[in-house]
């Protein structure tokens, strides 16, 4: 990514995540996450974060654990303010917070918090170029970003050279459609709300923004990815989403599946 390019990016993102009202300057704000907002702002956002970690740690992680020896190595992609590898350092793993965005509120350096009660490393890097030897990671986790890539064959292949022979890689929170055209009308909605409430796109960086059902089976084929889908259950308000867009005439709502990956070759 060009460094120019790099830098807007991160402003634009920066000054969108903290008009949201995220970060704290109390430890206890990041100590609790994610089942608690204590700020009380975005809580709404952390109950559905919550559910899904509790998913992958109760259904996801343990069927990677089988048979392995030891904590894992794992690397918490797109790693924010580091409540994921908090999470699974606790657990007795062995993470590594990795993002491009090292803000105090809201970056790698809100980290800080964390060191107190469970250590581990926090490197500055982006998804297609990471610090990492080659076979080094048991585990990867893109914490509710990798629909933040522009690529998703060049971001998959870079964790494809990191992960050791049977390997996982875990996407959680990204949004999935069933059909492209509903992901490509929730783009176009989210950059119009963004210019907006900002008064600019937020489309410096031409991310992707989501999955769609063709696209995985087209990254399943090119890269050799074998897929398992796990729908985790977000209540019935959440369950109702579909049938109350279609009531107002509206696009589908999107899935947060959680999709687990490993490549066969």
């Amino acid at each position: 990514m060009l460094a120019a390019t790099r830098q807007r990016f991160l402003d634009d993102y920066v000054k969108i995540r903290h008009a949201e009202g995220r970060g704290s300057q109390d430890a206890a704000y990041y100590l609790a996450l994610p089942f608690r907002d204590v700020t009380g702002k975005l809580q709404e956002q952390w109950t559905i974060r919550a559910k899904s970690f509790r998913y992958l740690e109760k259904r996801v992680l343990p069927e990677i654990e089988k048979g392995r020896r030891g904590p894992l190595r794992i690397a918490d992609l797109g790693a924010g303010n580091c409540w994921l590898s908090y999470r699974l350092a606790l657990h007795g793993h062995r993470p590594i917070a990795i993002d491009i965005l090292g803000d105090p509120l809201d970056g790698l350096a809100a980290g800080r918090h964390y060191q107190e009660h469970a250590s581990f490393p926090r490197l500055n890097a982006e998804f297609d170029e990471l610090p990492l030897a080659p076979a080094s990671l048991d585990l990867a986790i893109y914490n509710a970003s990798i629909h933040y890539s522009t690529d998703y064959r060049r971001t998959l292949g870079e964790i494809r050279r990191c992960l050791r022979p049977g390997g996982w890689f875990v996407i959680v929170d990204s949004p999935v459609y069933q059909r492209r055209e509903h992901g490509e009308m929730m783009v176009r909605e989210r950059h119009q709300q963004f210019q907006k409430t900002y008064g600019f796109a937020s489309d410096t960086l031409r991310s992707i923004e989501y999955f769609d059902t063709e696209m995985l089976a087209e990254l399943g084929r090119d890269l050799g990815i074998v897929w398992k889908v796990h729908r985790p259950w977000y209540g019935w308000q959440w369950a109702m989403r579909p049938w109350k867009a279609r009531w107002k005439g509206k696009r589908p709502p999107s899935n947060f599946w959680i999709l687990a990956g490993r490549f066969t070759a």
